[in-house]
């Protein structure tokens, strides 16, 4: 591998490649150079993007039914609990600044049999995340056309939605993610100024979310549940890792885009949650039915203003939603893809149309797994099992970067030029939070975890063990 981590051209090791007649060689240093274009702030900016979505638009309202109005607490837990991974990631980013994210990570570190089964977990782990999204999309768009009244049918909204992204993402239309960060970056200032109002409003009650402290006091258990329900909100900051490749300085520009986003994702989640509980009375993130709203922002901005700056947040929040919907595809399916050119799964998978250039049957093939679990799983479980799925992820990169410190031949390739701190007792504290986490979550998120292994287990078993061809130009296009 050469020279991954520099952002310019190494001449004399370019010029020895040449000299060796390494063509193929020259032609990767050449790429590599050309190709590194993200800065720091891009960094950040491409991570926060990919971050905010169903994370602040849909989860505060299952958390508040959780543990009650104190949920900044648990988005502040879960955002701890994800920091060892975070730092775990930045230094294997540092250490494979490459295209691919935490698939390749572990297929690298631990064989195809590790790649299977983190392969497949991440693969559901995005397209859950992606099914939540258009769940919240169908919600904020029913907010509007209830108020245009217009009659609509959530299943069917939802599924067209699927359908469509599905087209798009066959069809390679990237350009849709353009709107997408001016639509964030306008949907978040809008919510903050409304928060920043609402704080100095005479009747914003300070005790009401204050009232997590006494939550973790009586109920800790409550916390820790709605922080692991949450934790799926912080998967967008894996979207760095993936773009190793594209990053200017990758060494410094990728742990530090890294961690600085998560504590900006961070601070943002916990100031809106904490002032939305606290600038309205009673449960109203419940609907008529008792169920937690899958519009809470909406909610929020219709009592808090007017029903017409809540029907505009509504608008850009099912933008957001269904921009992130369709990148989240696309990422889910460049896993099966990225798997089958390492020939751990069928090769069809891997098979790119003609016309296009996509991955059409792996596209179609997640576009069907997203639509069974919208249509079979109630919302709270596929809101669960997307982030039982990306702890189990933080899980293995944490214990990754144990194995790999050891001072052993096998590993004399890992040079990271980022360490995580605290090494080991971090990564030990992550292992050990995340695994609680998921056991919290139920039985539910167990019996997916099991599946999850099993399934892995089985498909290299069956398929991969003999056929694992491993590939050098896999690329995952995107990690949402």
């Amino acid at each position: 591998m050469a020279n991954l981590g520099s952002d310019s051209l190494d001449i004399k090791s370019t010029t020895g490649k040449l000299l060796k007649g390494d063509i193929a060689g020259v032609v990767t240093d050449v790429k590599s150079s050309i190709k590194r274009s993200l800065t720091l702030v891009g960094v950040i900016i491409v991570t926060i993007a990919a971050s905010i979505g169903s994370g602040l638009f849909v989860l505060p309202s299952f958390a508040a039914s959780v543990m009650g109005p104190g949920i900044w607490l648990a988005f502040l837990l879960a955002g701890i609990v994800f920091l060892p991974g975070a730092l775990s990631k930045s230094e294997l980013a540092s250490a494979m600044p490459v295209n691919g994210g935490s698939y390749v990570y572990l297929e690298r570190s631990f064989g195809p049999l590790i790649g299977t089964i983190s392969g497949l977990g991440l693969w559901a782990s995005f397209l859950l995340k992606s099914a939540f999204a258009l769940i919240g999309f169908s919600a904020y768009m029913y907010a509007v056309t209830n108020y245009l009244n217009i009659e609509t049918n959530s299943t069917f909204v939802i599924m067209s939605a699927l359908a469509l992204i599905t087209i798009l993402n066959i069809l390679g239309i990237k350009k849709v993610k353009a709107f997408q960060t001016p639509i964030l970056a306008l949907t978040t200032i809008l919510i903050l100024v409304i928060c920043v109002i609402q704080l100095f409003d005479t009747n914003f009650d300070f005790s009401v979310p204050m009232g997590a402290f006494d939550v973790a006091r009586n109920e800790p258990l409550a916390v820790a549940e709605a922080a692991a329900l949450v934790f799926v909100a912080y998967a967008g900051i894996y979207k760095a890792g993936a773009l190793g490749g594209e990053i200017k300085n990758p060494q410094k520009n990728l742990p530090y885009g890294m961690l600085i986003s998560l504590l900006l994702i961070t601070l943002l989640y916990v100031i809106v949650t904490f002032i939305m509980m606290g600038a309205i009375e009673g449960e109203w993130w419940l609907d008529s039915s008792g169920n937690p709203r899958e519009d809470p922002i909406f909610a929020f901005v219709d009592k808090v203003t007017s029903t017409e700056i809540g029907i505009i947040m509504a608008l850009l929040a099912f933008l957001t939603m269904i921009s992130g919907a369709l990148s989240g595809l696309l990422a889910a399916s460049r896993f099966l893809f990225a798997m089958a050119k390492d020939c751990l799964l069928p090769s069809s998978l891997s098979e790119t149309n003609e016309r296009f250039g996509t991955p059409q049957w792996s596209i179609i093939l997640t576009g069907i797994a997203m639509g069974i679990c919208i249509l079979t799983l109630p919302v709270k479980d596929v809101a669960k099992l997307a982030s039982g799925f990306q702890i189990m992820v933080i899980v293995a990169l944490n214990a990754c970067v144990i194995i790999l410190r050891r001072d052993v031949p096998k590993y004399d390739w890992y040079q990271p030029t980022f360490k995580s701190p605290l090494y080991p007792f971090v990564q030990i504290f992550g292992i050990i939070a995340g695994t609680f986490l998921v056991y919290l979550m139920g039985s539910k998120a167990i019996i997916g975890a099991v599946a999850a292994l099993v399934l892995g287990i089985a498909t290299y078993k069956i398929y991969g063990e003999k056929n694992y061809q491993p590939a050098s130009n896999n690329v995952i296009e995107s990690e949402e």
